[in-house]
């Protein structure tokens, strides 16, 4: 080749090398803002995890908190109740019994009962401690206590045997029974309304007791006792 032609293939060469490293820089710089980009998403949705875990643990927490928070509460609904002194407790659900009691037998003297103190009696019962157990429900709520809603056992035969009795017979049998409540039922209210560690129960006793004792009074009566009698059963 001559020198002429030498100098234009170098000159062709020159200008392709240019081209070409002119491209790879163009593409080059179009490939780093699609990179950079590429970074950005990435860091985001790396950010956005690390958001959505850390709302996840807050709201775990939460959940925890909230969990033992309920869990106090229920605890403390429990130690409500189990703060009740055995004395207290003991003397709200003999009361709630016996209330029962009374007004069963009082239903049940209002309809067998021959004479008309009997009958008198049988529903001033029904009325007096259908009031008081409505009372004593309210307090016993309040403490955190379920109260029976039925006799057991032992007053349920109590109240068969009555049922079978009529006339003279019945009379006789439930006037003996109310006394004898009424002398046990007096005694402990009276005791509640003075020894009662709880003020609530200790305020139901003393509101109750003046009714339990004209109950008592009515119960003598019944029975025959004159005042002698009386005031012997209250010394004892």
């Amino acid at each position: 080749m001559t020198n002429e032609q030498l100098i234009k293939s170098g000159h062709i060469w020159a200008l392709a090398i240019l081209l070409a490293c002119g491209v790879i820089a163009v593409a080059a710089s179009g490939l780093k803002p699609d990179s950079q980009n590429s970074n950005q998403n990435s860091n985001s949705t790396r950010g956005q995890n690390q958001n959505s875990n850390s709302s996840m643990g807050q709201n775990q927490n939460s959940n925890k908190n909230s969990t033992s928070r309920g869990g106090d509460n229920a605890t403390g609904s429990q130690v409500g109740s189990s703060a009740l002194g055995s004395d207290d407790r003991k003397f709200v659900m003999e009361a709630a019994m016996g209330g029962l009691m009374e007004v069963e037998l009082g239903r049940l003297a209002a309809q067998q009962g021959s004479s008309a103190a009997v009958k008198q009696f049988g529903q001033r019962m029904v009325d007096d401690h259908s009031k008081a157990n409505d009372e004593l429900k309210q307090v016993a709520s309040s403490k955190g206590i379920s109260l029976p809603t039925e006799l057991d056992q032992k007053h349920k035969d109590q109240i068969a045997k009555m049922q079978k009795m009529s006339g003279t017979d019945f009379d006789k049998a439930y006037s003996k029974a109310m006394l004898s409540d009424h002398v046990k039922d007096v005694a402990a209210f009276e005791k509640q309304s003075t020894k009662g560690s709880d003020s609530d129960i200790k305020a139901f006793a003393s509101k109750t007791l003046p009714t339990l004792q004209e109950h008592l009074q009515m119960a003598r009566a019944m029975n025959g006792q004159g005042s002698g009698a009386k005031n012997s059963n209250s010394n004892n």
